[in-house]
């Protein structure tokens, strides 16, 4: 069998000897052996148990956790990996549309093209938003449909929101009753533009809602839907016959 020094497993991981010999201390992980010199050496069996802590680290465990977890051989070690990929393709996922937006950014330098601070202030504020309300396996979903749409006819969508919005906000500031004709027609197509972000899918249009409803002010200004607006177009699409 072949054992490594703390300093060679030092070298391998990026973990220092320091934290090495803080795992000792707090009985997470003991050395095989110790050579003739008193260096402490590590075998397999060691290592696969580091192996287990790091996973648990970076799911975010506490050294206590990660002790009652070892002990109890709780998660066990294809459940923590497993964890950690799924942690990390998310990861990567968020990183890749980050990768876009930047992306988006620079092209606008490179033409020149002036990007103003609040600009920047509310694409950074409404991409957190969106990350924390919606799973990554939704951003996915809307980024592939996104795609899958092609850029101009999502600047079509954009363009159409402002015109739905202002008509819908005239009608209920003059008190019209949603099931109106005229309202009804605007509830058609608010539906419609709502359809081309979530694609049907229900999921995405909870999330979509909570987002609405805990964040009123943001969502007033990045969009120019308030509460008050959201529940008069909400009953109007609720009456809708189709």
């Amino acid at each position: 069998m072949t054992l490594h020094t703390v300093s060679q497993i030092a070298r391998r991981t990026g973990l220092t000897v320091r934290t090495l010999h803080h795992y000792e201390a707090k009985g997470l992980l003991r050395p095989a052996a110790r050579s003739d010199a008193g260096y402490r050496l590590y075998g397999e069996r060691e290592l696969l148990r580091l192996q287990h802590i790091a996973s648990l680290r970076a799911l975010g465990f506490s050294l206590p956790e990660i002790r009652a977890c070892l002990d109890a051989d709780t998660p066990s070690l294809a459940e923590a990996l497993a964890r950690q990929v799924d942690r990390l393709r998310a990861a990567v996922v968020r990183q890749q549309d980050l990768l876009i937006r930047l992306e988006r950014v620079a092209q606008q330098a490179a033409t020149g093209e002036t990007i103003d601070a609040e600009t920047l202030l509310n694409s950074i504020e409404a991409s957190t938003i969106m990350e924390k309300y919606f799973s990554p396996e939704q951003m996915q979903s809307i980024k592939q449909r996104g795609e899958a749409l092609g850029p101009q006819h999502i600047r079509e969508v954009e363009q159409a929101w402002p015109d739905v919005i202002a008509g819908m906000r005239a009608a209920m500031d003059l008190g019209k009753d949603p099931a109106a004709a005229e309202v009804q027609a605007l509830a058609r197509r608010w539906r419609g533009l709502v359809r081309e972000f979530t694609g049907g899918d229900a999921g995405v249009q909870r999330s979509l809602n909570t987002m609405f409803k805990d964040n009123p002010d943001t969502m007033r200004t990045q969009t120019g839907i308030d509460p008050v607006l959201m529940a008069y177009a909400c009953k109007a699409i609720g009456l809708l016959a189709d």
